[in-house]
């Protein structure tokens, strides 16, 4: 009774929620999906584990033996059952997947811990926090370069529509948007390697502490290669989506009112066609935040940039079971997060998006 009771009230206060803040309800409503989601990944992603084929739980088991027991023969790494039992019964891996999902859960949301590393024993919100502030400032400088570039060049190429500039570009821009990103990257290094303009890695030998300033015009010096890695890799399909959309804009019926009543062609651009052209961008982006990180990868590897994505990869080939999952959970929400940030902001940026209480 105490159970529907509270339904009832909560299911009462979402109602009133909805017709005094209809934006405050489906921003609430998403959040509790979102969790409602992540739970529901995380059961699959236990489940698949207690599935997956090979002898995952003994060899995490045999390194935890390995790690506690340093004055053992290194030679013999044959374990007796009653060793991978006992080790086993005390990481709780002898347990159903299901009771093991509830065990990490409390030790995420009652603890706050997200435990601890099988390879480098380095707790593990330690080594994603170290790595996540160097994905951040790397993918925000590329991004507000991207973004900005790609904008100002869509809308000047849809004004120059059927002139040699424009097939230029466009050839240009396809060509980009289809040169493989890998390779593009690989004879960036080359390119480092062979001149010595550049560094081949992408993050200064030193830390910031020893010398701050120094630090920071090293860091500009090595990551200029991976930045135009990442424009030249996204340049070409932001750029023609951005100029599509410029050109569908400029065709509908309110552009030729606004060029009837004498608006100069400056304001037709940017005033009002070039606001309707974020719609699209925003929609496309609504897994950015989830790109920030996990689309650098390959650049991460190539340059050895100590980021979150180089940090996913390790794991997965160390099989550091416990690091892949935090992983997996923490770009999850990152997608889900991105929906939601872009769903709003098309509310934001469009006037005609309401989130009304009908």
């Amino acid at each position: 009774m105490c159970t529907l009771r509270f339904l009832s009230r909560a299911a009462e206060g979402v109602f009133n929620l909805k017709n005094k803040n209809p934006l405050a309800s489906f921003i609430l409503i998403r959040f509790i999906s979102m969790v409602i989601i992540l739970f529901i990944l995380g059961f699959a992603v236990f489940g698949l584990m207690s599935l997956a084929p090979g002898d995952i739980v003994d060899q995490y088991a045999q390194k935890q033996l390995f790690a506690m027991t340093e004055g053992a023969d290194q030679g013999d790494e044959t374990m007796t059952e009653q060793q991978l039992a006992e080790i086993k019964r005390q990481l709780g891996l002898d347990l159903p997947f299901y009771r093991q999902y509830l065990r990490w859960l409390h030790q995420v949301f009652v603890e706050h811990d997200l435990g601890t590393s099988m390879i480098s024993r380095a707790p593990i919100l330690f080594l994603i926090r170290s790595r996540l502030i160097n994905s951040i400032i790397l993918n925000l400088i590329s991004l507000v370069f991207l973004t900005g570039i790609s904008f100002a060049l869509g809308i000047y190429f849809s004004s120059k529509v059927g002139t040699r500039t424009d097939l230029a570009a466009t050839f240009i821009a396809l060509f980009l948007h289809a040169f493989p990103g890998l390779l593009l990257l690989i004879l960036l290094q080359l390119f480092a390697a062979l001149t010595n303009l550049f560094p081949v890695t992408a993050y200064p030998d030193f830390p910031y502490a020893e010398a701050p300033t120094r630090f920071v015009f090293s860091y500009l010096h090595h990551i200029i290669l991976p930045l135009i890695g990442a424009f030249l890799g996204g340049i070409g399909g932001t750029m023609r989506m951005i100029r599509a959309t410029m050109l569908d804009q400029l065709g509908q019926p309110y552009i030729t009112a606004l060029r009837s009543r004498g608006v100069s062609e400056r304001r037709v651009y940017l005033n009002h066609a070039f606001r309707n052209t974020l719609n699209p961008y925003i929609t496309s982006s609504a897994n950015l935040l989830a790109s920030l990180f996990s689309g650098s990868l390959i650049l991460e590897i190539i340059f050895s940039y100590p980021g979150i994505g180089r940090l996913m990869y390790e794991a997965v080939r160390q099989e550091d079971i416990n690091l892949v999952l935090a992983n997996i959970m923490f770009i999850s929400f990152l997608v889900l997060t991105g929906m939601l940030v872009a769903d709003i902001l098309l509310a934001l940026v469009d006037p005609r998006i309401r989130y009304s209480a009908e």
